[in-house]
């Protein structure tokens, strides 16, 4: 049996948000004869086919688990909302959270303990221990299974670089060529280059993709101890970079603040020529932006010379509302299990779900990094290959290098706050020309050193 996971905490402000978190969706209930979970389901915006497929999904686990009834809901995680939704109660009982929030979730009780119920899966075991580890607390306990882990990588129109007499079928390989081809692509078609995220966190986000696969680090740890090491030579590099493309190349065009939606339709609509976003974006390129599947292209980030170059890379762990019952959580991590993860360890759910998704259109096959290891993640695509929709090859030149890229995770304390600091920076260099770059830098390091020493 579970143990109970409604636990008092030490001070007031996070006992409030706790507590409200724990009136989270009053459509769950358990009666005894059943329980209805609500989970979270579609992003705002995306079209109805999404939806439908959601719904399908949703029957056929309720038809495959009768005692158990799953109701999806419209949510996406926000970091600037979510805190108001846990607090105010309005989360789902089942929803994801990014791999860099988990843990402060589970040290402030806001997630249920569902130890047992993810080490029962069949295959647990089998989990990439580094993937495993974003779900896991300090005690070494199970607070949500991983999934939907991505490297971030460039996506380039096909159709801009073509209009700018680049060859679409050789995509930047180095940062000198990331430049020169966003300022013919500018020139020659007048579109946006390549575009930059600049807020929502995004854009210290995008930023620290960018010191990360020139060699750079933001944050170092000693025990308990993190130190900021934002002021850096490869944040000054990177920064540089932005700042020559946007001053002096005019490779930037139009706005320049950008979020992960507001640059997703930008791109869909052919005014972005290359951005920086998870690899797996494509999926919300064609469910919620309408991309034409002829124009997209998937690349590498170009790496630097460092040694210690490398992708950052992340992933979402589904968790379970505090609030929830035994059998809430018990059917939280059943439903995570069959909509998130079964699929790439057992043939029939993979089949079945492929054919869900291509009866609603939905995409099949976007390159993602395995939770597992790189043979489960080459037999999962044998088992989908022939209901695999995407264009994967125009996605060569990420997917001929993803196992050998180097994953770096982001940094590992106070992760979005540190985004959110670096964001004013980034937004500076490309709003002012006379920008000075290492006083921005040295004022940043600074903020994120009180950030983590707050804790």
């Amino acid at each position: 049996m579970r143990s109970t996971r409604l636990r008092s905490v030490a001070f007031a402000a996070v006992a409030a948000v706790a507590l409200g978190s724990l009136a989270a969706c009053g459509e769950s209930s358990d009666d005894g004869d059943g329980v209805t979970i609500t989970v979270e389901g579609w992003r705002p915006g995306d079209k109805q086919a999404t939806i439908d497929a959601v719904k399908a999904q949703a029957a056929a686990f309720n038809k495959e688990h009768p005692d158990i009834t799953v109701k999806p809901v419209e949510w996406q995680w926000n970091a600037q909302t979510f805190p108001a939704q846990l607090s105010g109660g309005t989360l789902p009982i089942s929803f994801r959270v990014p791999f860099t929030d988990t843990k402060g979730l589970v040290e402030r009780k806001q997630v249920a303990d569902v130890d047992a119920e993810v080490r029962e899966l069949p295959y647990f075991d089998q989990l990439n221990p580094t993937v495993l580890a974003a779900a896991q607390g300090t005690d070494g306990k199970v607070y949500g299974l991983p999934s939907d882990v991505y490297a971030n990588a460039l996506h380039y129109n096909r159709d801009l670089f073509t209009k700018a007499g680049l060859d679409p079928d050789k995509p930047p390989t180095t940062w000198e060529e990331l430049r020169s081809a966003a300022k013919q692509i500018h020139d020659r078609t007048g579109a946006t280059g390549y575009a930059e995220m600049t807020t929502g966190n995004t854009g210290g986000w995008i930023l620290t993709t960018l010191v990360y696969a020139l060699g750079g680090r933001m944050e170092t740890q000693d025990g308990d101890a993190f130190t900021a090491t934002v002021d850096n030579p490869q944040t000054e590099q990177a920064l540089q970079l932005l700042h020559d493309m946007r001053w002096t190349d005019k490779s930037f065009s139009g706005s320049t603040a950008y979020d992960w939606n507001s640059i997703n339709q930008a791109f869909a609509a052919g005014k972005v020529g290359m951005y920086i976003s998870g690899s797996d974006v494509y999926n919300s390129l064609v469910t919620t932006a309408a991309i034409d599947p002829e124009s997209y292209g998937l690349t590498a980030v170009p790496m630097g010379d460092s040694a210690d170059a490398g992708a950052l890379g992340g992933g979402s762990v589904n968790v379970v509302s505090a609030k929830a019952s035994e059998a809430e959580a018990e059917a939280a991590v059943a439903w995570a299990d069959f909509f998130r993860v079964r699929k790439y360890t057992d043939e029939d759910a993979a089949v079945a779900d492929a054919k869900t998704q291509t009866a609603a259109e939905q995409p099949v096959g976007t390159p993602t990094f395995p939770i597992f290891d790189e043979a489960s993640y080459t037999t999962y695509q044998g088992w989908v290959k022939d209901y695999v929709n995407v264009p994967l090859d125009q996605m060569t030149g990420y997917t001929s290098r993803m196992f050998d890229l180097t994953l770096v995770a982001e940094p590992p304390a106070q992760t979005q706050a540190v985004y959110g600091a670096l964001d004013p920076v980034v937004q500076k260099v490309l709003s002012d020309e006379s920008a000075d770059i290492p006083a921005l830098l040295k004022d940043a390091d600074a903020s994120v050193q009180q950030i983590l020493d707050k804790g």
